[in-house]
């Protein structure tokens, strides 16, 4: 195997970093009316599926009242 002997020019990378443009993009269009209320509509049915798995799902992780009670054997029961 032979070694390369000729460096490799790197600077074109460094250099193109620096290289700004002096053409500037067209403007961004603004949104219709259209496009702002389905925007507004997503967002807001987001937000109520949050919300509603919130409120549906805290009963679920809050620990049963039901399992305090103490259970009596059935001996207790018969004197």
């Amino acid at each position: 195997m032979f070694r390369r002997r000729e460096p490799v020019p790197f600077a074109f990378i460094a250099e193109a970093e620096k290289f700004r443009s002096n053409v500037t993009p067209p403007p961004r269009e603004r949104a219709s009316r259209g496009q702002l209320l389905g925007r507004v509509l997503v967002g807001l049915t987001v937000a109520a599926g949050f919300a509603g798995s919130l409120l549906f799902g805290l009963p679920a992780l809050s620990p049963e009242q039901a399992t305090h009670h103490v259970q009596q054997s059935e001996a207790a029961d018969h004197r």
